[in-house]
């Protein structure tokens, strides 16, 4: 068995990965990158042939894991695309919103090659979706290969990949929560008979304090809509479509429901809105807490939100004093709901902003988050700068799993080769400071853009 890193740098961007044995290709995951643009955010298939791929394996729709998926799929027509249901479904959606997104950016950024695949693409492409169950094995066609999908505990549908050959294992981790979240239950993961560890190290550089508490950070927020509640302002939490939109949703219900917050009319619109609905769908089905419960049906702050928003733009909220927005994109990326209704709403002294996920350093979010009280920022290049009076803060309820956590599993596994991806240089170094001591029989591998690493 042989490994090939598909994605063009060592760092966090356009997952993909490509396994080979004899004439059998499997390709797990095809990401784009979220800080490029054009053809240098996708992956390099240089190393793959056209019309040679058995199997795309998906682990979960985040769009650094599907966004180059139909790319890929133009260039593999034959191959089949196995993941779970919830997955396939949101895919769908994010990769639809993908190509409307990608159709703005070629006008107003010039980007010529945009969009990359068109609506009529992604519909064609449904046909060679395969899903399947977590915990049960399937074949790779025409090999002997036998994959499972395990519960990865990140979003709804997401999974790890256990792959079988000629009696050796491979388990790749793709993005995963070891700790329970409001809605998805903690991983479930097996740590043995795995020969080769395939991980993610997303946190590597993030050094959790000692006294946190997922019920703590809680706390704090609901502490902060309750003082934004007395000033008589309103709180704008901005969120990722996929994943942070449901897990914010369920845990202000909660909150309200233990008699931590007050009753204050919830905002959500956007994709958010059709992503929840999915959520929704796979309540009674799929591994998590509250089962059965409806987020768009069950929450009583709940503002039902308008099925469409005004055309050739993301929906414009009115502000409004007691009121929680819950808007995407969580970075407030240029264009984004949460970006424009900013720029009308961090000026007010009595309001707030909660951050909830990571935002990198070149975005927006970033920017609003590190400002000083009364600095001018500017949001947008086309909207003018405005003063930060609204009090901002930052909360961690991340969906990936601590570094700590990361390094036990890996520990309790003790594979014969660990291959780190999905991380900085940076956050790598940790973990190979801390396996030099603990995994000392564990060959370490960093893999770096098409290099062949023997597996097995």
């Amino acid at each position: 068995m042989q490994f090939r890193n598909l994605t063009r740098r060592r760092e966090i961007g356009a997952n993909s990965y490509l396994l080979e044995c004899g004439e059998t290709r499997v390709v797990l995951d095809a990401g784009m990158h979220p800080k490029q643009v054009g053809f240098d955010a996708l992956p390099d298939f240089g190393p793959l042939p056209h019309e040679t791929a058995d199997a795309l394996i998906i682990t979960h729709a985040h769009h650094d894991h599907i966004g180059a998926l139909p790319v890929l799929m133009r260039k593999q027509p034959h191959s089949p695309v196995f993941m779970t249901e919830p997955t396939g479904e949101i895919m769908s959606g994010m990769l639809h919103n993908s190509v409307n997104v990608m159709t703005s950016q070629r006008m107003e950024k010039s980007i010529h090659e945009y969009p990359l695949f068109t609506h009529r693409e992604l519909d064609e492409n449904r046909a060679h979706y395969i899903y399947r169950d977590l915990d049960r094995s399937f074949e790779v066609p025409d090999s002997d290969w036998q994959v499972s999908f395990h519960d990865a505990g990140h979003i709804l549908g997401s999974t790890g990949v256990m792959v079988r050959e000629a009696g050796s294992t491979l388990f790749y981790t793709g993005d995963v929560n070891f700790e329970s979240q409001t809605i998805c239950k903690a991983a479930d993961f097996p740590t043995e008979g795995i020969d080769v560890l395939l991980m993610e190290t997303t946190r590597g550089t993030y050094a959790r304090p000692a006294d946190y508490t997922r019920k703590g950070e809680k706390e704090r927020l609901a502490a902060l809509i309750r003082d934004t509640f007395d000033a008589n302002g309103s709180l704008l939490i901005p969120v990722f479509a996929l994943g942070k939109t449901q897990e914010v949703m369920l845990m202000l219900h909660e909150l309200h429901e233990e008699g931590l917050i007050p009753e204050m009319p919830l905002q959500i619109g956007g994709l958010g809105t059709k992503v929840t609905v999915l959520y929704d769908h796979y309540a009674d089905i799929t591994r998590r807490n509250y089962q059965g419960f409806r987020l768009l049906e069950d929450i009583k702050m709940l503002v039902q939100p308008e099925r469409r928003g005004r055309k050739g733009g993301p929906r414009q909220f009115v502000y409004q004093p007691r009121t929680i927005y819950c808007l995407s994109s969580g970075m407030m990326t240029e264009g984004t709901t949460s970006n424009s209704f900013a720029a009308r709403f961090i000026d007010n002294p009595r309001n707030a902003v909660a951050f909830v996920g990571y935002t990198d350093p070149e975005s927006p979010g970033y920017k609003l988050r590190m400002a000083k009280e009364g600095e001018k920022i500017k949001l947008s290049p086309d909207l003018p700068a405005v003063p930060v009076n609204a009090r901002i803060e930052s909360f961690d309820l991340s969906a990936h799993a601590t570094r700590e956590q990361l390094a036990e599993y890996a520990e309790k596994v003790a594979p014969k080769k660990l291959v780190l991806v999905h991380g900085e240089v940076e956050s790598q170094a940790w973990f190979i400071e801390r396996f030099t001591q603990t995994l000392p029989g564990t060959e370490i591998i960093l893999p770096d853009t098409h290099q062949p690493i023997q597996l097995w």
